[in-house]
């Protein structure tokens, strides 16, 4: 198999993994229309008496599904990363990620006024996905949106993961750890959720603005001098914090508070369906797939090089396909560009130097890695190679985190623009019959 065809395969497996985790065919599938009244996932609402937020980077489409399939909300407010329209009588107020601005400030407050408007014969439907807990960043009292942003850079650069970063947000932002339940009036609250995060802890996913947090201010104490970042961290930032642990800032809503009681939480789509449809693809066009049993986390050059070394291990008779699902990090040392996916192929493609008969796609699913156009990059036994020729050495790239410069003259960066939803990242890397064995 030629290179192009190779690209063009995994590619295909791509999208297909993308279709599983479509938020608009996710919303549909739990709307069923009676009679009288309208079923989500399985439970009975008044259409007339719903107020819906929508938040996250698959909001549009999934305020679009909703308001397809089950009619306009008496209130509904979209929040996602682009700005767009929708029909009344929806508002959309587009905020930043993964750094807050202040649209994402407006955003939550709004999203506050939301639930706090909501009547008690109502249901609060929250449509959440990846991406939310930076485009609901309004500050607690004493805070400002710098302080947000300058924490958030300086955990991002850390190479914290996203359960560390939002253990922290929880307990800055105003509208996420449980603080949107705690504060409407709604008999029910159903949260309709597209995961982002291994496992799909509810407290995770978007910072949980309807879970309870099993966090503390001493929990994202810990998470900041863990990072080493404490003392980099803004002073109002500390102090806030600090005050928290001694008991003199209120604590998010925790687990067996009486507020949850009237939550119902449903995971539509995760990693776990979008590698499924990846596989089941695979499979149709003859290849064995071997996936792998833990999700991918960690240092992304590492697991990079890592999956590279196990799909040359994989090398037999027949094509086989390494998939892999997760999200990895990465510890910013130096001053170029690029994304954990795009420096997860890069760590590959030095343990492939060489090689042949093995190429490998690693890609987020929302079309976008790190701070860059591409959603990830392909990587074989001749991108280090392609790299020298175009003037750039892999292993200086890597150690200035410039993945997205390698790539873009190496000529292996991977672009599908914004996907509109949000499941982790995929790893596929496709192996080629032997033609020795």
């Amino acid at each position: 198999m030629s290179g192009d065809a190779a690209r063009a395969l995994l590619r295909e497996l791509f999208d297909a993994a993308l279709a599983a985790v479509a938020p608009g065919t996710a919303v549909a599938r739990v709307i069923e229309h009676g009679p009288h009244s309208l079923r989500v996932a399985g439970r009975e609402l008044a259409p007339e008496h719903c107020c819906v937020l929508a938040a996250g980077k698959a909001s549009l489409a999934m305020a679009r599904a909703w308001h397809a399939q089950a009619g306009p909300p008496r209130v509904g407010l979209a929040v996602p990363r682009e700005a767009s329209e929708l029909p009344a009588p929806w508002r959309v107020i587009a905020g930043a990620h993964p750094l807050p601005n202040e649209a994402s400030a407006l955003a939550g407050r709004a999203a506050l006024e939301l639930a706090a408007s909501t009547r008690a014969d109502e249901t609060l439907v929250v449509l959440l996905s990846g991406g939310a807990s930076a485009l609901l960043s309004a500050p607690l009292p004493g805070l400002a949106l710098a302080d947000l942003i300058a924490t958030t850079q300086l955990l991002l650069r850390s190479g914290a993961e996203i359960g560390e970063l939002n253990c922290v947000r929880k307990h800055l932002t105003a509208a996420s750890g449980g603080r949107i339940a705690a504060a409407t009036r709604a008999r029910e609250v159903i949260v309709l959720a597209i995961s982002d995060v291994i496992g799909d802890d509810l407290a995770t996913i978007g910072s949980g603005p309807c879970a309870p947090d099993p966090t503390t201010f001493a929990d994202a104490t810990s998470v900041l001098r863990e990072r080493g970042v404490w003392d980099a961290a803004p002073p109002s930032v500390r102090l806030h914090l600090e005050r928290g642990a001694r008991g003199e800032v209120p604590e998010s809503p925790k687990p067996g508070d009486a507020t949850f009681a009237r939550v119902h939480h449903h995971i539509l789509a995760s990693n776990r369906d979008a590698l499924a449809a990846a596989e089941v693809r695979a499979r149709a066009r003859g290849t064995e797939v071997r996936r792998e049993s833990e999700p991918l986390r960690g240092e992304a050059r590492a697991v990079g090089a890592a999956i590279a070394r196990r799909a040359l291990a994989l090398r037999g008779a027949q094509p086989q396909l390494l998939l892999a699902g997760g999200e990895t990090t990465v510890t910013v040392r130096g001053a170029g560009r690029g994304g954990r996916c795009q420096e997860l192929a890069l760590g590959a493609a030095l343990a492939l130097d060489g090689a042949r008969g093995v190429t490998l796609l690693a890609a987020g699913t929302d079309g976008s890695d790190g701070p860059t156009d591409a959603a990830g990059a392909f990587a074989d036994g001749g991108t280090v190679a392609r790299g020298r020729a175009a003037g750039v050495e892999a292993r200086g790239a890597l150690a200035r985190n410039d993945a997205y410069d390698f790539f873009a003259r190496e000529g292996g960066l991977f672009r599908t623009g914004a996907t509109g939803t949000n499941a982790l990242d995929i790893v596929l890397a496709l192996v080629e019959p032997d033609s020795g064995a």
